[in-house]
């Protein structure tokens, strides 16, 4: 069974398979301290209390691999999205010690940097509860790691917007400027857009929202308005469209925003802002 959450991310493994080669390089010159065949127990520790996200790539880089010895197991005590206290193990083994130490740090940063996101990703989450309100991500995530940012979303209880460019249409301010008008960026995209694309407009005025929704738009997006505007939005178009809020979202603010009735809160500080959550890796 995968031990990533479904749908697990895009081509994950070349990432991963890029950050080892990374650090190791021409090869790992401490390691070769080590005798070639010598086996070593190990287990990962939580320093933190947090949410877990990156299981299946401790996995994927420690667990057996074909020629090893008969030996060598991993096994995952925790999974993906589950709530962990400082001091909790969350996954053992025993595997070839110069594989475990030249691994090490690739594995506990992509745990650390995942579980980090997800630990913020949760606590947005717990502020909007019994509101209705969706957290989602934004694609202000680190360059080649946007299928892990947006998979670490969702083991913290959020929800992702766009993967890309590619997968939704999103309107902007300067799309809006450049075509002329809301109604001619709309018309033109469904000139060439699948009919399973949805069409997203970022509005900054009451005014903008309503050509939007003439336009044919399925989702507005509320930029940087205050709770009053947002409410007003709320009170005369929700039904009509998904409307999304955005826009300096902080902790101290979401659940203000939460409750003028919107249905999603986008927030980029899940991905750009989350501070890593530690672990270590210790012999078991």
């Amino acid at each position: 069974m995968s031990a990533w959450l479904q749908p697990e991310p895009s081509n994950w493994w070349p990432i991963v398979d890029d950050a080892l080669m990374e650090d190791v390089g021409s090869g790992d010159i401490t390691s070769g301290c080590l005798a070639e065949e010598l086996m070593f127990s190990w287990k990962i520790e939580a320093q933190q209390d947090g949410f877990l996200s990156g299981v299946a790539i401790a996995d994927y880089l420690l667990g057996p691999m074909p020629g090893d010895p008969d030996s060598a197991w991993i096994e995952a005590d925790r999974a993906d999205g589950d709530f962990i206290k400082r001091g909790d193990v969350v996954l053992k083994g025993k595997c070839l010690a110069r594989r475990v130490l030249t691994c090490e740090r690739t594995v506990l940063n992509f745990l650390m940097h995942m579980s980090g996101i997800a630990t913020l990703t949760s606590q947005f989450v717990q502020k909007v509860e019994g509101t209705g309100a969706r957290i989602v991500d934004t694609r202000k995530t680190l360059p080649m790691l946007r299928s892990l940012e947006k998979y670490a979303v969702r083991c913290g209880g959020g929800h992702n917007h766009r993967m890309g460019l590619y997968d939704g249409v999103m309107i902007k301010d300067n799309h809006i400027a450049a075509a002329g008008s809301i109604q001619k960026a709309v018309d033109r995209v469904k000139e060439y857009a699948s009919h399973m694309t949805k069409i997203e407009v970022e509005c900054e005025t009451i005014e903008q929202v309503e050509q939007a929704i003439a336009a044919g738009a399925d989702i507005v997006l509320l930029d940087n308005m205050d709770p009053f505007q947002m409410r007003n939005a709320v009170s005369k178009f929700k039904g009509k469209v998904l409307l999304e809020a955005s826009g300096g979202v902080t902790l101290d603010t979401v659940r203000a925003i939460a409750q003028t009735g919107v249905d999603l809160i986008s927030v980029g500080a899940l991905t750009h802002s989350a501070p890593g959550m530690p672990f270590h890796l210790e012999a078991s």
